[in-house]
């Protein structure tokens, strides 16, 4: 009579067990390579729009597009972050079995990284980073009011100008390209619209000529496309 296909393997019954529960350990579920990869995909959502706030902080004002391409993926990273996130609290939440899928014994108590503990706080920044292009705006530096005074009795050339700039991704992305233009001296008005990629400057040519307003709207690392 033939004995069980199991028997025809040279292992002891301690050896076997050692095997088992390896392959277990390296195949067996866990939630840190879902927590990874959820954290990754929301910063790479966001990070077409914190990078141009980090410019200004930082004074580098030419590497705030150097992430523009990530936009047209955000939707991806947004799904691929709630889908890992979500999995994870999944797997958390539901009733522990006293044994996998393998017959390997469960820990009645998991470590930290295992615990809801943990996952909340890797899911609270993911949320935050998700949610960054719609608050980031708000943590941009208000430059100083312009002054419209004219000096040496010199008189005021108001001119309104018109970019079409290509890059702008985000509120963020306009917030900086404002900022960077009111900077210049007698700029009195400017309004960015990012969705529809375009900047209306109103400012006194005799201090910055409109070619001085486009150099500061590129030097913001985002490109003037048209000027009129």
């Amino acid at each position: 009579m033939l004995q069980p296909p199991f028997r025809m393997f040279p292992f002891e019954n301690d050896t076997a067990g050692v095997l088992v529960e390896e392959f277990c350990n390296s195949h067996g579920p866990s939630n840190k390579h879902l927590l990874g990869a959820g954290l990754v995909a929301a910063l790479a959502s966001s990070l077409c729009c914190i990078t141009p706030l980090l410019a200004v902080l930082g004074g580098l004002g030419g590497v705030a597009s150097a992430f523009a391409w990530l936009e047209p993926l955000r939707p991806y990273s947004v799904a691929l972050t709630v889908g890992a996130l979500g999995f994870a609290w999944y797997q958390q939440l539901k009733p522990a079995p006293a044994a996998d899928a393998c017959g390997c014994a469960v820990d009645a108590k998991p470590t930290f990284v295992q615990s809801k503990s943990f996952l909340a706080g890797v899911t609270g920044p993911a949320a935050l980073l998700l949610a960054f292009p719609y608050y980031g705006a708000k943590f941009y530096p208000t430059p100083a009011a312009p002054t419209s005074v004219a000096t040496n009795g010199a008189a005021l050339v108001w001119q309104t100008a018109n970019y079409r700039i290509g890059g702008l991704t985000c509120e963020a992305c306009a917030k900086h390209v404002e900022y960077a233009v009111q900077r210049l001296p007698g700029v009195q008005a400017v309004t960015v619209s990012y969705d529809q990629g375009t900047a209306q400057v109103r400012f006194d040519a005799a201090k910055s000529p409109a070619a001085q307003v486009a150099q500061a709207i590129n030097g913001t690392g985002y490109r003037v496309l048209i000027s009129k």
